[in-house]
């Protein structure tokens, strides 16, 4: 078990209280509490805790702002928590991407399983969102490349071969990406016009 960093928001101070000595008592820090959604998002972005505990009833900015705003700048999954479970709670749950629904009284020995799987599945799709990234950058790269290619093979006379070694030379000479070898020749034969 990982000792993750939590940030623990709820209008109630004694649930807020009792709910923190439970995490702790399971191994994880508690690295910021609060009653409302403002503080919640600053304490949040200043502290940068592995995960969002959050009631659904919060006054002002309620849980499901705060949820979405963290999850839209992936900024840690958020775990909210509810007295009343409902259909309309567990819709309004999945559009803000919650990453779990936790129903009041919290049962401790569920407790530790639920942010397990939690922090698991959330840093699993981190992982893909991330893979995903790279695949689109390496496809896009690819894209220019083979475009740089053609333009030289075409303005210079040069076989496909000739052209991408002649690309990976200036890329070795000058240190810098193939990528930006091809946006530069590119961007050098459209300044110039057809």
């Amino acid at each position: 078990m990982a000792e993750y960093r939590i940030v623990l928001v709820d209008s109630d101070a004694s649930w807020r209280k009792n709910f923190k000595a439970m995490l702790v008592k399971l191994g994880y820090w508690v690295i910021g509490d609060t009653s409302d959604g403002l503080t919640a998002l600053k304490m949040v972005r200043a502290r940068q805790p592995d995960l969002v505990i959050v009631d659904a009833g919060l006054s002002g900015i309620d849980g499901y702002e705060i949820a979405r705003i963290v999850y839209e700048d992936k900024l840690a999954p958020v775990i909210m928590t509810t007295s009343t479970p409902g259909l309309v709670l567990v819709e309004k749950a999945r559009e803000a991407r919650i990453a779990t629904l936790l129903v009041k009284p919290v049962d401790e020995a569920a407790l530790l399983p639920l942010i397990e799987l939690t922090m698991t599945n959330y840093q699993e799709i981190v992982r893909l969102e991330n893979q995903v990234k790279e695949l689109k950058e390496a496809l896009e790269t690819r894209k220019l490349v083979e475009k740089a290619k053609g333009i030289l093979m075409q303005k210079l006379g040069l076989s496909e071969p000739e052209a991408f070694k002649r690309m990976q030379r200036q890329s070795m000479n000058k240190r810098i990406s193939m990528r930006q070898v091809a946006e530069a020749i590119i961007m050098t034969y459209s300044l110039q016009g057809d």
